[in-house]
């Protein structure tokens, strides 16, 4: 039966390096092909491209995966031997990582400096993510699932697409293991990477989508009648698809987080990721769409604010 998880461990550590890999190579086949244009213009500003490219990488792709690595791996919920020294130390370890990275009442951080002894921490440590942590993981998901439904939907770029929702997954992950003060089990990040390339890979996918596909012919008829309605339903379409696949990844994620895995099977994670992501898919959507007009709002509003203060200096 060990033999068994070893290798399922394993096949799950291939696949994810394997996507690593395809990403890294989709993403330099585009970065050729944009060096390629600007070098008929001037050759340095190919490669400070390059360069600008390089940096931006790392700070944007590398980084974030080097943190998530370096995290101390825990599930609260698992019970772990508590007489094993290298788990009191990881215990204590978290409880710092959390007093560090998360805005909490005062008197939760006592409890997470001060205790007794390893159970009492434990105990602490529970009852300081239930009350506090886990509503600070939703605010993260919910914000970078806007962040990917305006990118998608304002850029008309397949690869851009790609790239951006393939990012923005990985800052979110990361996002979650600092707050949460560790990381899900190297078996299940290897099942993230997989699920986020397959979602960069949709976000690259969905840019073909057409409104026909989803909306009826009858309706189609009346929206054509409108200038650039279409075209605004079917960005808003496309982020709202990619919006709701990061949802997804990212209650995967909080849910490997507070995972038991003696009591929470696989079935039961992706069954609450999908009720968690359907609840929330809406809250991202209205809150984007809002977004949009405020902005336009204020734009324009400042505009006139100019305008009368140039009149009134004259």
């Amino acid at each position: 039966m060990k033999k068994k998880k070893d290798k399922s461990r394993f096949l799950f550590y291939v696949i994810a390096i394997g996507c690593l890999i395809l990403f890294l190579l989709m993403v330099i086949s585009a970065i050729l092909n944009i060096g390629e244009k600007l070098r008929r213009i001037s050759e340095y500003l190919e490669y400070g491209f390059y360069a600008l490219f390089v940096l931006l990488f790392y700070l944007v792709i590398v980084q974030p995966i080097i943190i998530i690595i370096k995290s101390p791996s825990l599930s609260i919920a698992t019970s772990l031997d508590q007489n094993n020294p290298k788990a009191v130390a990881i215990y204590k370890k978290v409880a710092k990582n959390i007093v560090k990275s998360n805005d909490l009442p005062q008197d939760q951080k006592i409890l997470l400096c001060e205790y007794k002894n390893k159970e009492e921490l434990l105990f602490n440590l529970q009852y300081v993510f239930e009350k506090s942590v886990k509503g600070q993981l939703n605010k993260i998901i919910i914000h970078d699932a806007k962040t990917v439904m305006i990118s998608t939907a304002i850029c008309q770029s397949a690869r851009f697409d790609m790239i951006t929702v393939f990012a923005v997954n990985v800052k979110m992950i990361k996002e979650l293991v600092i707050k949460c003060g560790f990381r899900p089990s190297m078996k299940n990040l290897s099942k993230l990477t997989i699920n986020v390339f397959g979602t960069a890979l949709i976000a690259e996918g969905l840019e073909n989508l057409k409104l026909e596909d989803v909306v009826p012919k009858s309706s189609m008829d009346v929206l054509n009648n409108i200038p650039y309605l279409g075209t605004i339903l079917e960005s808003v379409i496309q982020g709202a698809a990619n919006a709701l696949m990061t949802l997804r990844i990212g209650c995967v994620c909080r849910r490997y987080l507070f995972n038991d895995g003696s009591v929470i099977t696989k079935e039961d994670i992706r069954r609450q990721a999908y009720k968690e992501t359907l609840k929330l898919l809406p809250m991202v959507v209205s809150e984007t769409i809002a977004f949009f007009p405020r902005r336009i709002v204020r734009f324009f509003t400042s505009r006139k604010k100019e305008s009368e203060d140039i009149v009134d200096a004259e």
